[in-house]
């Protein structure tokens, strides 16, 4: 008959063993929670986005509203209601 010859694991390599299952628990651990951070930053970047596009679609909406309440044709019949004579040497264009 044979002894049947047990493997036993030294101190050092169950520290090493112990070390490597731990490092991989952690490893994985911090994939997660970095994972989870990058997409909620992902999310609040979309929100800003959106809000910008909504901004810049407001912005345009007034100066097109600008532009029309500017334009000749508006000034020359609110002139005319207001009993006005229209002088286009008297009006001054500031450009932004």
């Amino acid at each position: 008959m044979k002894k049947k010859r047990r493997t036993r694991f030294t101190k050092g390599e169950k520290l090493l063993y112990t070390c490597a299952v731990l490092s991989f628990v952690f490893a994985m651990v911090l994939q997660v929670f970095g994972g989870a951070g990058i997409s909620g930053l992902s999310m609040n970047v979309e929100v800003v986005k959106a809000d910008i596009e909504k901004q810049e679609k407001k912005n345009e909406s007034l100066t097109m509203k600008m532009s029309e309440l500017t334009s000749y044709e508006n000034i020359k019949g609110i002139v005319s209601d207001m009993g006005l004579a229209y002088n286009n040497e008297n009006i001054i264009v500031i450009n932004n």
